[in-house]
This record gives C-alpha cells, sequence and structure tokens, in this order.
C-alpha cells in the first residue's frame, strides 16, 4: 500500500525521535529501522529524512555528532535531546487523540 505523502511527513517527527529515545543513530539505520518497523509499508529516502533531521537540530530537539564506524567510514549520529523527549511526549500525547477519534469513527461504521 503506498501511504499518502501527507502522511509520512506528519509523522516523520515522532516516529525519528522515538528511534532517537531507543538509541542515537544515523540516517540510513533510521531509514532502515523505519521500513522495518512498518514491515516494508514506509519507505523513507534520504531525500525526505535528513530534511526532517536538520530541522529537528534546528529546533533543539535532537544533537547531531561525527563518528568512526568500524570500518573507518565517519558518520553523522544524531541522538535525542531533553527537549527531545519533551517533544515526544508531547507528539505521542496528540497521536493518541488522533488514533482515539479516528478508532471511534471507524468502529462506527460497522
Amino acid at each position: 500500500m503506498n501511504v499518502s505523502k501527507d502522511l509520512i511527513a506528519a509523522s516523520a517527527t515522532p516516529l525519528i525521535l522515538a528511534i532517537l529515545k531507543e538509541s542515537d543513530s544515523y540516517g540510513y539505520a533510521i531509514i532502515k529501522k523505519v521500513k522495518e518497523m512498518s514491515q516494508n509499508e514506509l519507505v523513507w529516502t534520504e531525500g525526505m529524512l535528513y530534511p526532517v533531521l536538520h530541522r529537528l537540530e534546528e529546533q533543539g530537539f535532537i544533537e547531531s555528532y561525527w563518528h568512526k564506524s568500524d570500518a573507518g567510514r565517519q558518520r553523522k549520529y544524531y541522538r535525542i535531546n531533553e527537549r527531545g523527549r519533551a517533544e515526544l511526549n508531547l507528539q505521542k500525547k496528540q497521536w493518541e487523540i488522533v488514533h482515539s477519534a479516528l478508532a471511534k469513527t471507524w468502529s462506527e461504521e460497522t
């Protein structure tokens, strides 16, 4: 199923913050994690991910740092900070409200 771009864009921030709450990560690993968590239904691209990461960093929700991988290649890693954790909690509450409203309307259809 193709998930709409609007829904992908709306869910990007809470997904990224939730992934980074688990552990620091880099771009490709975040893309791979989203794909795995959604059972290949959400397929993000670098062109979609990096602007969101940069925006989250500018907003002060995440921080980046360079780290050398085992193969010797430098990778830019991202980590959530306290402001990001607070934002994730807010996003979670907002999504729960939306989910609850949708679930009620959908259950009324049957």
